[in-house]
């Protein structure tokens, strides 16, 4: 383990239109956490905004900000992961056999 986040979230700011129906029957949300190199003013360094869809990002659409906090540990070394590429399909793929 490379990092303790505590994060306070304000649910009733959540856009219910977001919410997401999974395969297994349950709701989810997606959030996006942003880790700040220095604190603000409250000794925060951590912001929990509404995820964005690219259309929202390029039409530079405001982040709608559902809570904050502060990084309570860390080891320094925290590492990104690996991105998961899509494969392209193929005539094959539609194939039957």
């Amino acid at each position: 383990m490379s990092a303790i986040i505590n994060v306070s979230m304000r649910v009733d700011a959540l856009p219910k239109e977001k919410f997401i129906s999974g395969k297994d029957g349950k709701v989810y949300y997606n959030f996006t956490v942003s880790v700040n190199d220095e604190p603000n003013q409250f000794g925060q360094n951590v912001s929990l905004t509404d995820s964005q869809t690219q259309e929202e990002r390029e039409a530079k659409k405001a982040k709608v900000y559902l809570g904050n906090g502060n990084v309570v540990w860390t080891d320094g070394n925290i590492k990104t992961a690996p991105k998961k590429e899509k494969a392209a399909a193929t005539v094959e793929d539609s194939l039957p056999f």
